[in-house]
């Protein structure tokens, strides 16, 4: 189905797109070279979607939203029969979708089969098990009693653009489908254009499981062409993105013109803050979880690592030799700890800010290139950050932590408030009180206790300021697909 430069150590079953249920090529009859970033040789050819193809994913949706069975022969429990159903053949599938996002992310093998899948079979079970619990209320309104009735219902918005992220492509896809699929709605779905792959297995796994055609489309391409048209397309009622917050800003620019409800997931410059009476031991072991899991290619990485001075050196001592005994390589091979990072052009940003930080800062770990094939980069912390350094404010969106210290709660929290992100925060501490006394003073949508990058399907995830708009994940993400409709009804 692909022609590929080497041979993929899985197979890869689809490169074209989904429409009203069928695959096919592209409109112009484009492809673009999938990577594996572990190599950095090509070993898919897949479609490559723009404006025309967008037009047809589209109609295909609003159709099976407007006029197809979706609506009229699905009722809420039958399509949490079918989410159960795909959750079921995701599961089934796992180690051949681990396999190919190791491929097509660079991520080590033990986290897509034991983080990554498990996660994403949660998520669709989740939605499913709430598919039949999406309701309105009765309201008790004013008036004479008996002589009104007024009631809510929550129904599904329509046609919904999603555009997801190449960091953890399957999960993500999971995160904006599930409760969309449960509460109704119609999607094109837009994979990040360095990791399509596992979208595309999805798509034929959705197939399987039953969903009628257009209920789910699935476009590949890049954002200025088929993410801009999704965006810009009048037929489309919601977007839901993942991504770096300046994309965010240009599509809640171009969805204004139609008025379309978005919603964001975007990045963060998390701190990770460490008082002198922890753990030092585990909130070391939180420290490498929170900032080197995923490469550092995580929009909650605790990349900003606070440290009560009186236990800084002790700390960084135990931190630096963690970061430089962390296995990295290959990332099927299933004792890797550390894989590629993405893509060169992810790869040549985080080098970049390396050398910004070298400049800044005193680098005691890492800060190069790991071998000579591939994007691998080692773990890197640097120490001696100000909080108005470069390093200390702006997302690397890699395996870099900038190190500072601080004296006391209260300087630890303003600290931690400095940013223009709030997506997620942790602390680590013996002392409970004090836990939850900066978890309510710190603006962030996620504070972890003496702990770090654990979830949910049940738990809200999203951020404060420039984190994003919204939240995914527990029934907040259900009801941001839905809209609100009021009933009055005179019963005199």
């Amino acid at each position: 189905m692909s022609a590929t430069a080497t041979e993929a150590p899985v197979k890869i079953r689809q490169t074209k797109l989904l429409i009203n249920g069928e695959w096919v090529d592209s409109a112009s009859g484009k492809t673009f070279d999938n990577l594996n970033p572990a190599t950095g040789e090509v070993v898919a050819r897949v479609a490559e979607g723009g404006k025309e193809d967008i037009d047809r994913a589209v109609l295909a949706a609003r159709r099976a939203f407007d006029d197809g069975p979706w609506r009229t022969k699905f009722s809420s429990r039958k399509r949490g029969e079918l989410l159960y159903k795909l959750a079921d053949l995701i599961e089934k599938n796992a180690d051949e979708l681990a396999a190919l996002e190791t491929l097509d992310n660079g991520k080590p093998i033990s986290e897509t089969r034991y983080a990554d899948l498990p996660l994403v079979v949660q998520c669709f079970r989740y939605y499913a098990s709430l598919a039949d619990k999406i309701h309105g209320e009765v309201i008790p309104v004013e008036g004479k009693p008996g002589t009104m009735f007024c009631y809510t219902l929550r129904e599904p918005i329509g046609v919904i653009g999603q555009i997801i992220p190449w960091n953890f492509p399957l999960l993500m896809a999971a995160w904006k489908l599930g409760p969309a699929l449960a509460a109704g709605n119609t999607m094109v779905l837009k994979p990040a254009e360095q990791t399509p792959l596992t979208a595309l297995r999805l798509g034929e796994l959705i197939t399987e499981a039953g969903f009628p055609p257009g209920v789910v489309n699935i476009v590949n391409g890049f954002g200025e062409t088929a993410g801009d048209a999704l965006v810009k397309h009048p037929g489309v009622d919601k977007i839901a993105f993942t991504g770096e917050y300046k994309t965010a800003q240009i599509i809640m620019a171009n969805a204004a013109q139609t008025l379309k409800r978005v919603s964001f997931e975007l990045g963060g410059k998390s701190p990770n803050i460490v008082f002198a009476d922890a753990d030092l031991d585990q909130a070391v072991k939180g420290a490498m979880a929170g900032i080197f899991f995923n490469q550092g290619e995580v929009c909650c990485a605790g990349s900003r690592l606070l440290v009560e001075e009186s236990a800084h050196d002790a700390f960084v001592e135990k931190f630096a030799a963690a970061a430089n005994a962390r296995k990295l390589g290959d990332p099927f091979d299933p004792k890797t700890e550390q894989g590629a990072q993405v893509s060169k052009e992810q790869f040549d940003r985080i080098m970049s800010y390396i050398e910004i930080g070298k400049k800044e800062a005193q680098c005691v770990a890492g800060g190069e290139r790991f071998g000579d094939k591939g994007y691998f980069i080692k773990p890197t912390i640097f120490t001696g950050v100000d909080n108005k350094m470069r390093i200390a404010q702006e997302e690397i969106f890699g395996p870099v932590v900038a190190v500072q210290k601080f004296k006391n709660p209260q300087e630890v929290t303003r600290v931690a408030n400095d940013t223009i992100f709030g997506l997620a925060a942790a602390v680590w501490t013996r002392d409970i009180s004090k836990a939850h006394r900066i978890a309510n003073e710190v603006r962030a949508g996620t504070v972890w206790i003496n702990c770090y990058n654990t979830f949910d399907s049940a738990a809200p995830f999203g951020g404060y300021k420039y984190s994003g708009m919204g939240r995914e994940l527990g029934v907040d993400s259900v009801y941001a697909y839905t809209e609100v409709k009021t009933v009055w009804t005179n019963l005199r």
